[in-house]
């Protein structure tokens, strides 16, 4: 099994930041990839970004964050980061972190599917 514990949300104002945190632990041998996704109200869940890894350590962000957000991991804790900066009121909503193998032979850390664990949620407020 594989827990999730997310921390680091928050409310702060437009321009400001935030960087969630998302520590694991069990077996995540398995799991290839670590991502972030996010949900806001009335909204579908939308992945936010993303790191491979193995192999080459891709990393993924979705068009809305690119240059303002930035996902890394401390290999050593086994924690996973998102910074956020410059962040806008569009921006709110709860942020789910997630791990898993990743969809494909290729393990594409993208798709929500290739995704089998899932943090609680911690809420992220921009107003």
């Amino acid at each position: 099994h594989v827990q999730l514990v997310e921390s680091g949300g928050g409310s702060v104002q437009p321009g400001g930041s935030l960087r969630l945190s998302c520590a694991a632990s069990g077996n995540t041998y398995s799991s290839h990839c670590m991502g972030w996704f996010r949900q806001a109200p009335g909204e579908e869940r939308e992945g936010v970004a993303s790191i491979r890894i193995g192999s080459d350590g891709l990393l993924t962000y979705a068009d809305s964050v690119k240059g303002r957000f930035t996902i890394s991991k401390d290999n050593t804790k086994n924690i996973l980061y998102l910074q956020m900066d410059s962040l806008k009121p569009e921006d709110t909503a709860i942020y789910y972190c997630a791990t898993g193998p990743g969809e494909g032979y290729g393990g594409d850390c993208q798709p929500a599917r290739g995704y089998w664990y899932w943090g609680q949620g911690t809420q992220v407020t921009v107003s």
